[in-house]
């Protein structure tokens, strides 16, 4: 039996590789005795408890496939697979109705009206109801701008069949557009064990609003607003105790938000896959690598080392 150490860096079929921004990771985890292997996290093939542990870097189609990923999880917890994050956390995570949570909890978001499942309501009257002009719909679950749109009030009424089409498969979300984002980008804070790393600054390519790079939106480092870090290190204070972690239980973490007249608010918070934007900070995978290497979820077994893969 091999005594390496190695981690699941699970991936997605479309792009089964580790991502680009990942490798300075690999590189981490190497420099202290871990061998990192991109793992495709539906591939049949693949023997997870082979592992020391699992960590979920790109798994970019889960929204396509909530059940199967659902599913896949509840494996890992049957088998009693490592997995960072933890499941409990990546679950709750998986469904953006986790921001009412963080509101019960005096989080900032952005303002946001649910349309629930099956709901019939008008996109018009919802703007009525709401006062707002210019929207952003988007499902509850969903990633990478998937099925998110932009309406405004000239606009509403012929897409609501739009609406009503998303509504019938899940919670649906209607926000205000912010202008902001357009002018300002969009905040990104990273979080390693509950400890703040660095922060990159989102933008979108001019005419459009989403800022995820596969629409041409540019990212760099820049240092975040002190706003902005001390809301950020509130969502995390707030998400570690819904979910009941100590700040060691949650090894990576990332806040998006917008600042809003002054205001922080939070547009997100990724726990289950989020880029992590080594690139923009040097140094930053090596936190990362440090707080997987120091979870409690390794301790039990005090990474032992098994040999592990994909069998043939």
């Amino acid at each position: 039996m091999s005594s390496a150490r190695r981690f699941a860096l699970v991936t997605y079929a479309a792009d089964p590789d580790v991502q680009p921004d990942d490798r300075a990771l690999v590189e981490a985890l190497h420099r202290r005795g871990v061998t990192g292997v991109a793992c495709v996290w539906n591939d049949p093939r693949v023997d997870w408890t082979a592992f020391d542990a699992v960590v979920l870097r790109s798994t970019w189609d889960y929204f396509l496939e909530p059940d199967a990923f659902g599913a896949w999880l509840d494996a890992r917890d049957a088998e009693g697979t490592r997995v960072l994050n933890p499941t409990s956390v990546v679950r709750w995570n998986l469904d953006k109705r986790y921001l009412r949570d963080l509101a019960a909890r005096d989080i900032a978001i952005v303002p946001t009206r649910w349309v629930e499942r099956g709901s019939s309501v008008a996109l018009d009257a919802l703007l009525d109801e709401r006062g707002w002009d210019d929207v952003v719909v988007k499902p509850a679950v969903s990633g990478g701008a998937h099925e998110t749109w932009r309406s405004t009030r000239e606009r509403a009424a012929t897409d609501t069949p739009r609406l009503r089409a998303l509504a019938s498969s899940g919670t649906v979300m209607v926000q205000p557009f912010l202008r902001e984002i357009e002018r300002d980008g969009e905040w990104s804070l990273l979080f390693f064990a509950g400890r703040y790393s660095h922060a990159a600054r989102k933008r979108p390519r001019a005419g459009d609003f989403r800022v995820q790079r596969q629409f041409g939106g540019v990212y760099g480092a820049e240092a975040a607003p002190p706003v902005a870090r001390a809301a950020a290190e509130q969502v995390i204070a707030a998400a570690l105790e819904e979910a009941g972690l100590a700040p060691a239980e949650l090894p990576y973490a990332r806040v998006d938000g917008c600042v809003v007249d002054g205001r922080f608010l939070l547009m997100e918070l990724e726990v289950v896959e989020p880029a992590l934007f080594f690139a923009q900070a040097p140094g930053a995978a090596d936190r990362c690598a440090a707080a997987l290497l120091d979870a409690p979820a390794l301790a039990p077994a005090g990474l032992a080392g098994r040999d592990g893969g994909v069998s043939g």
